[in-house]
């Protein structure tokens, strides 16, 4: 069992209590216990040696003693963080680089060909212009009307048809030297109209391109931000150079372990960073001391368990009734006693909100006709020593904590031992009054086993009393 309820003190002084009564109810068959004398600052009616105890008005505290365990508070692990090599990152960059002067080469493309394209519009233009011109009158419009239609320059011809019916049937003889003219500036058009929507396809094209183009150098730029953010010190060659040992202390600014001989140093805080490598710093609270080391010199580094640390405070673990729960709180004052059987005092730090059960240690199968019942619930309590200095240099170690449960402010307390059992129930005290005694029935309140006294209450017991109690 962790803990214990009421000691075996306390059984044993009850129990004594019981006896007590056998030899008063002997002492009442054979004479009368309230008319004898007794020896100053004694009575001895019952045959067996008493002494005189004072009822007095004090505080009184009820202790459950809890085996626990000294060690160090915080334990935690250092890991190797997962991330992206150095070498991946130069890989992004060089993406980087490509996609910048792919999307470099598209805009340039991009730029040429809409220059062209302004070009050849402008030779549209002027060809339409000197088309209009030279396919002026009757017989030029009938002879370019007769030529074939260039594609795309519609409007033109017609335009030019519209000039010839325009000039009615005066001078139609006289267009006859104009109409080959004619007909090569409808080639000439047809011929730049052509170029023009080959030049607009590219332009086309290249748009594409240079659209293509930045989604690649975003892509890029991401990939490149995402492997920088996760940057990691080490890389798919790197090993384990240098590791501490278990129970060395680390402060700050002390080398936490080495890669590749650069070492990962230990500072206190938490603060978040994206300006060094991941793994290039260790951020703890304040010092650690150093409980495990998983990898070796000389291993490669993956990411994962290098190191398990504690903190440097000293602390005591106990499980404690689960029904006791209520009982204590952080801030409550306990007194530890060490394996030396030294005591030191400590208060309560933290209590769990959380029940556990121990495992059954037996299944109840085989030749040991049975096993033991699970145990009962517990919840953990940590408790932190006053003085550190005083629980030694003991990594780990079993120790007893006595904590206070429950306490009473002026109670009216009597020894335990002074307590008699009733042979109808109950406890009664023997109240010595001069050189009279006489039982006084009593309720029994706390128990404070550490000092040995009870709280008791009764019509007729108060404070200054004097009551009987076994001689030690």
């Amino acid at each position: 069992m962790p803990f214990s309820n009421r000691t075996n003190r306390t059984r044993r002084l009850l129990a004594a209590a019981g006896l007590a009564l056998v030899a008063a109810v002997v002492v009442l068959i054979a004479t009368d216990p309230f008319a004898g004398s007794s020896a100053p600052g004694g009575a001895a009616d019952n045959g067996t040696a008493t002494s005189l105890a004072t009822v007095t008005r004090r505080s009184l505290s009820s202790q459950t003693q809890v085996s626990g365990t000294l060690g160090y508070a915080g334990s935690s692990s250092i890991r190797v963080p997962s991330g992206t090599p150095p070498s991946a990152v130069s890989q992004a960059q060089q993406a980087l680089t490509s996609a910048e002067g792919m999307l470099g080469t598209a805009r340039a493309s991009l730029a040429a060909d809409r220059e062209a394209l302004a070009d050849q519009r402008a030779t549209v233009s002027a060809a339409r212009a000197k088309q209009a011109i030279d396919c002026a009158g009757d017989g030029a419009a009938q002879d370019a009307s007769a030529s074939p239609s260039p594609s795309g320059e519609g409007d033109a011809q017609s335009a030019g048809g519209e000039s010839g019916s325009t000039g009615g049937g005066s001078g139609g003889g006289s267009a006859g030297g104009g109409s080959g003219l004619c007909a090569s500036d409808a080639q000439a058009l047809s011929a730049a109209v052509q170029g023009s929507s080959g030049i607009e396809t590219k332009v086309k094209a290249d748009r594409s391109q240079v659209t293509s183009a930045e989604r690649s150098l975003a892509s890029a730029e991401a990939s490149l931000a995402a492997a920088r953010s996760s940057e990691t010190v080490y890389g798919q060659d790197s090993t384990f150079t240098k590791l501490p040992s278990v129970g060395q202390i680390l402060r700050r600014g002390d080398s936490v372990y080495e890669i590749d001989g650069r070492p990962v140093v230990l500072r206190y805080g938490s603060p978040a960073t994206r300006e060094l490598p991941l793994g290039s710093v260790v951020f703890e609270p304040g010092p650690v001391r150093v409980t495990s080391v998983t990898p070796v010199v000389g291993q490669a580094v993956t990411p994962g368990l290098v190191l398990g640390v504690t903190s440097t405070a000293r602390e005591v673990k106990v499980a404690l009734s689960a029904a006791e729960q209520a009982s204590v709180k952080v801030g409550d004052a306990v007194t530890i006693t060490l394996p030396d059987n030294q005591t030191t005092p400590g208060r309560i730090s933290h209590v769990s909100s959380v029940a556990t059960s121990p495992s059954s240690s037996g299944s109840g199968k085989g030749g040991g006709g049975g096993g033991e019942e699970e145990g009962q619930p517990t919840i953990e309590v940590d408790v932190t020593p006053t003085d550190p200095t005083a629980t030694g240099h003991l990594d780990q170690a079993p120790v007893s904590v006595s904590i206070t449960t429950e306490s009473v402010p002026e109670a009216l307390a009597v020894p335990i031992d002074a307590l008699l059992a009733l042979a109808g129930g109950g406890y009664a005290l023997e109240v010595a009054e001069g050189h009279v005694h006489r039982l006084e029935a009593v309720s029994l309140g706390l128990f404070d086993d550490a000092d040995g006294l009870v709280q008791v209450s009764g019509e007729g017991v108060s404070a200054g009393q004097r009551v009987v109690v076994p001689q030690t």
